[in-house]
Protein backbone atom coordinates (compact mmCIF):
# COMPACT_ATOMS: atom_id res chain seq x y z
CA UNK A 1 0.00 0.00 0.00
CA UNK A 2 1.49 3.39 -1.00
CA UNK A 3 1.27 6.77 0.64
CA UNK A 4 -1.24 9.47 -0.22
CA UNK A 5 0.82 11.01 -3.06
CA UNK A 6 2.48 8.60 -5.53
CA UNK A 7 0.63 5.62 -7.06
CA UNK A 8 1.69 2.16 -5.88
CA UNK A 9 3.27 1.15 -9.21
CA UNK A 10 5.59 4.19 -9.07
CA UNK A 11 6.23 4.05 -5.34
CA UNK A 12 7.27 0.38 -5.27
CA UNK A 13 8.74 -0.21 -8.74
CA UNK A 14 12.36 -0.40 -7.55
CA UNK A 15 11.53 -2.57 -4.53
CA UNK A 16 9.39 -5.07 -6.44
CA UNK A 17 12.16 -5.56 -9.00
CA UNK A 18 14.33 -6.84 -6.14
CA UNK A 19 11.88 -9.43 -4.78
CA UNK A 20 12.41 -12.53 -6.96
CA UNK A 21 10.03 -15.39 -6.32
CA UNK A 22 7.50 -13.14 -4.59
CA UNK A 23 3.97 -12.55 -5.89
CA UNK A 24 3.57 -8.83 -5.15
CA UNK A 25 0.28 -7.00 -5.34
CA UNK A 26 0.81 -3.22 -5.37
CA UNK A 27 -2.57 -1.71 -4.52
CA UNK A 28 -3.55 1.95 -4.74
CA UNK A 29 -5.65 3.54 -2.02
CA UNK A 30 -9.41 3.45 -2.38
CA UNK A 31 -9.56 7.23 -2.02
CA UNK A 32 -8.27 7.36 -5.62
CA UNK A 33 -10.55 4.65 -7.03
CA UNK A 34 -12.44 7.37 -8.96
CA UNK A 35 -11.87 10.97 -9.98
CA UNK A 36 -13.06 12.28 -6.59
CA UNK A 37 -13.13 10.70 -3.11
CA UNK A 38 -16.41 8.87 -2.49
CA UNK A 39 -18.83 10.77 -0.21
CA UNK A 40 -18.79 7.91 2.30
CA UNK A 41 -15.01 7.57 2.26
CA UNK A 42 -13.50 6.02 5.40
CA UNK A 43 -10.60 3.93 6.62
CA UNK A 44 -13.07 1.04 6.83
CA UNK A 45 -13.51 1.42 3.06
CA UNK A 46 -9.74 1.05 2.67
CA UNK A 47 -9.75 -2.08 4.86
CA UNK A 48 -12.52 -3.58 2.73
CA UNK A 49 -10.50 -2.72 -0.38
CA UNK A 50 -7.52 -4.71 0.90
CA UNK A 51 -9.80 -7.68 1.56
CA UNK A 52 -11.27 -7.44 -1.92
CA UNK A 53 -7.87 -7.18 -3.64
CA UNK A 54 -6.51 -10.14 -1.67
CA UNK A 55 -9.59 -12.23 -2.49
CA UNK A 56 -9.31 -11.43 -6.19
CA UNK A 57 -5.62 -12.39 -6.15
CA UNK A 58 -6.40 -15.68 -4.41
CA UNK A 59 -4.48 -14.79 -1.24
CA UNK A 60 -5.76 -16.66 1.80
CA UNK A 61 -3.09 -15.37 4.14
CA UNK A 62 -0.53 -12.75 3.13
CA UNK A 63 2.14 -10.27 4.20
CA UNK A 64 1.11 -6.61 4.19
CA UNK A 65 3.50 -3.69 3.69
CA UNK A 66 2.47 -0.03 3.68
CA UNK A 67 4.08 3.39 3.66
CA UNK A 68 2.64 6.59 5.18
CA UNK A 69 -1.10 6.64 4.36
CA UNK A 70 -0.81 3.02 3.26
CA UNK A 71 0.95 2.25 6.53
CA UNK A 72 -1.98 3.66 8.49
CA UNK A 73 -4.38 1.53 6.44
CA UNK A 74 -2.16 -1.50 7.08
CA UNK A 75 -2.34 -0.90 10.84
CA UNK A 76 -6.12 -0.58 10.65
CA UNK A 77 -6.26 -3.80 8.62
CA UNK A 78 -4.14 -5.66 11.18
CA UNK A 79 -6.53 -4.57 13.93
CA UNK A 80 -9.62 -5.55 11.91
CA UNK A 81 -8.35 -8.78 10.25
CA UNK A 82 -5.52 -10.14 12.44
CA UNK A 83 -6.24 -13.74 11.43
CA UNK A 84 -5.49 -13.05 7.77
CA UNK A 85 -2.00 -11.52 8.01
CA UNK A 86 1.20 -13.54 8.16
CA UNK A 87 3.08 -10.36 9.03
CA UNK A 88 2.75 -6.58 9.05
CA UNK A 89 5.45 -4.14 7.88
CA UNK A 90 4.92 -0.38 8.02
CA UNK A 91 7.16 2.49 6.96
CA UNK A 92 6.36 5.75 8.76
CA UNK A 93 2.56 5.29 8.99
CA UNK A 94 0.48 8.44 8.65
CA UNK A 95 -1.25 7.49 11.91
CA UNK A 96 -1.26 4.66 14.43
CA UNK A 97 -4.81 5.55 15.55
CA UNK A 98 -3.79 6.36 19.10
CA UNK A 99 -4.89 9.44 21.01
CA UNK A 100 -1.42 10.92 20.53
CA UNK A 101 -1.55 10.46 16.76
CA UNK A 102 -4.99 12.03 16.70
CA UNK A 103 -3.52 15.16 18.28
CA UNK A 104 -0.73 15.21 15.66
CA UNK A 105 -3.35 15.69 12.95
CA UNK A 106 -4.00 19.25 14.15
CA UNK A 107 -0.93 20.50 12.26
CA UNK A 108 -2.11 18.93 9.02
CA UNK A 109 -5.68 20.16 9.40
CA UNK A 110 -4.39 23.71 9.71
CA UNK A 111 -3.23 23.60 6.07
CA UNK A 112 -6.76 23.28 4.64
CA UNK A 113 -7.14 27.02 4.00
CA UNK A 114 -4.02 27.28 1.81
CA UNK A 115 -4.26 27.21 -2.00
CA UNK A 116 -3.35 23.76 -3.45
CA UNK A 117 0.28 24.49 -4.51
CA UNK A 118 1.13 26.08 -1.16
CA UNK A 119 -0.76 23.37 0.71
CA UNK A 120 1.24 20.59 -0.97
CA UNK A 121 4.52 22.31 -0.10
CA UNK A 122 3.50 22.86 3.52
CA UNK A 123 2.17 19.30 3.69
CA UNK A 124 5.59 17.95 2.66
CA UNK A 125 7.41 20.22 5.11
CA UNK A 126 5.45 18.73 8.02
CA UNK A 127 6.83 15.29 7.19
CA UNK A 128 10.56 15.90 7.50
CA UNK A 129 13.01 17.08 10.12
CA UNK A 130 13.51 20.87 10.36
CA UNK A 131 17.08 20.15 9.20
CA UNK A 132 15.85 18.96 5.79
CA UNK A 133 15.57 21.50 2.99
CA UNK A 134 12.86 20.59 0.49
CA UNK A 135 13.99 20.36 -3.14
CA UNK A 136 12.44 22.78 -5.63
CA UNK A 137 9.29 21.58 -7.40
CA UNK A 138 10.05 19.49 -10.50
CA UNK A 139 10.07 21.32 -13.80
CA UNK A 140 7.33 20.85 -16.34
CA UNK A 141 3.65 20.06 -15.88
CA UNK A 142 2.69 17.70 -13.04
CA UNK A 143 1.53 14.16 -13.90
CA UNK A 144 -2.20 13.77 -14.53
CA UNK A 145 -2.73 11.78 -11.33
CA UNK A 146 -1.50 14.72 -9.24
CA UNK A 147 -4.76 16.63 -9.85
CA UNK A 148 -6.64 14.29 -7.50
CA UNK A 149 -4.15 14.59 -4.66
CA UNK A 150 -5.34 17.75 -2.80
CA UNK A 151 -8.90 16.40 -2.46
CA UNK A 152 -7.56 12.94 -1.64
CA UNK A 153 -5.33 14.28 1.11
CA UNK A 154 -8.20 16.22 2.68
CA UNK A 155 -10.50 13.17 2.57
CA UNK A 156 -7.82 10.91 3.99
CA UNK A 157 -6.99 13.24 6.89
CA UNK A 158 -10.69 13.50 7.75
CA UNK A 159 -11.00 9.70 7.63
CA UNK A 160 -8.01 9.30 9.96
CA UNK A 161 -9.66 11.64 12.44
CA UNK A 162 -12.99 9.78 12.33
CA UNK A 163 -11.57 6.27 12.63
CA UNK A 164 -11.77 4.50 15.96
CA UNK A 165 -8.80 4.46 18.31
CA UNK A 166 -6.91 1.16 18.07
CA UNK A 167 -4.31 1.14 20.85
CA UNK A 168 -6.30 -1.44 22.84
CA UNK A 169 -6.60 -3.82 19.88
CA UNK A 170 -3.00 -4.21 18.74
CA UNK A 171 -2.12 -6.74 21.45
CA UNK A 172 -4.44 -9.28 19.80
CA UNK A 173 -2.28 -9.21 16.65
CA UNK A 174 0.17 -12.06 17.19
CA UNK A 175 2.06 -12.09 13.88
CA UNK A 176 5.41 -10.26 13.62
CA UNK A 177 5.45 -6.49 13.05
CA UNK A 178 8.28 -4.56 11.36
CA UNK A 179 8.51 -0.77 11.66
CA UNK A 180 10.94 1.33 9.60
CA UNK A 181 11.71 5.04 9.67
CA UNK A 182 14.40 7.50 8.61
CA UNK A 183 16.72 9.48 10.85
CA UNK A 184 15.87 12.75 9.05
CA UNK A 185 12.12 12.31 9.05
CA UNK A 186 9.81 14.27 11.33
CA UNK A 187 10.36 13.34 15.02
CA UNK A 188 6.75 12.12 15.34
CA UNK A 189 7.75 8.81 13.75
CA UNK A 190 10.39 8.09 16.35
CA UNK A 191 7.76 8.72 19.02
CA UNK A 192 5.28 6.50 17.16
CA UNK A 193 7.85 3.69 17.05
CA UNK A 194 8.20 3.88 20.83
CA UNK A 195 4.40 3.73 21.27
CA UNK A 196 3.88 0.77 18.98
CA UNK A 197 6.77 -1.16 20.52
CA UNK A 198 4.72 -1.27 23.73
CA UNK A 199 1.45 -2.25 22.02
CA UNK A 200 2.43 -5.16 19.73
CA UNK A 201 3.62 -8.48 21.10
CA UNK A 202 6.25 -9.18 18.37
CA UNK A 203 7.75 -5.86 17.26
CA UNK A 204 10.99 -5.10 15.41
CA UNK A 205 12.20 -1.67 14.28
CA UNK A 206 14.86 -0.57 11.80
CA UNK A 207 16.11 3.00 11.38
CA UNK A 208 17.59 4.19 8.08
CA UNK A 209 20.26 6.84 8.49
CA UNK A 210 20.05 9.98 6.36
CA UNK A 211 16.57 9.21 4.97
CA UNK A 212 13.19 10.81 5.57
CA UNK A 213 9.52 10.63 4.64
CA UNK A 214 10.03 12.13 1.17
CA UNK A 215 13.12 10.01 0.40
CA UNK A 216 12.18 6.85 2.17
CA UNK A 217 13.98 3.53 2.48
CA UNK A 218 12.23 1.51 -0.22
CA UNK A 219 13.05 4.24 -2.76
CA UNK A 220 16.56 5.22 -1.64
CA UNK A 221 17.80 1.77 -0.55
CA UNK A 222 15.58 -0.83 -2.27
CA UNK A 223 18.25 -3.56 -2.09
CA UNK A 224 18.54 -3.23 1.68
CA UNK A 225 14.77 -3.06 2.16
CA UNK A 226 14.23 -6.13 -0.06
CA UNK A 227 16.74 -8.10 2.00
CA UNK A 228 15.13 -6.90 5.22
CA UNK A 229 11.62 -7.85 4.07
CA UNK A 230 12.62 -11.26 2.70
CA UNK A 231 14.24 -12.17 6.00
CA UNK A 232 11.31 -10.79 7.97
CA UNK A 233 8.75 -12.70 5.86
CA UNK A 234 10.78 -15.93 6.13
CA UNK A 235 10.83 -15.63 9.92
CA UNK A 236 7.09 -14.99 10.01
CA UNK A 237 6.31 -18.00 7.83
CA UNK A 238 8.60 -20.24 9.87
CA UNK A 239 6.74 -19.20 13.00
Amino acid sequence: LPGIIAPAAIRYEALIARLPGIKPLPKDLEVYASDAPPPDYSIALEVAGVDRAADEAGFEGFHLYGHSGGGAVALAYAAARPERLLSLAVDEPASDFTQEAHADLDEFRSLASLPPPERMRAFMKLQVSPAVELPPPPEGPPPAWMAARPAGIDAFLAALERHERLEDRYASFRSPVLYTWGSLTHPRWEVMKQRLAKLFTDFTAQRFEGLHHLNTSHQAEPDRVAELLLGFWARAEAA
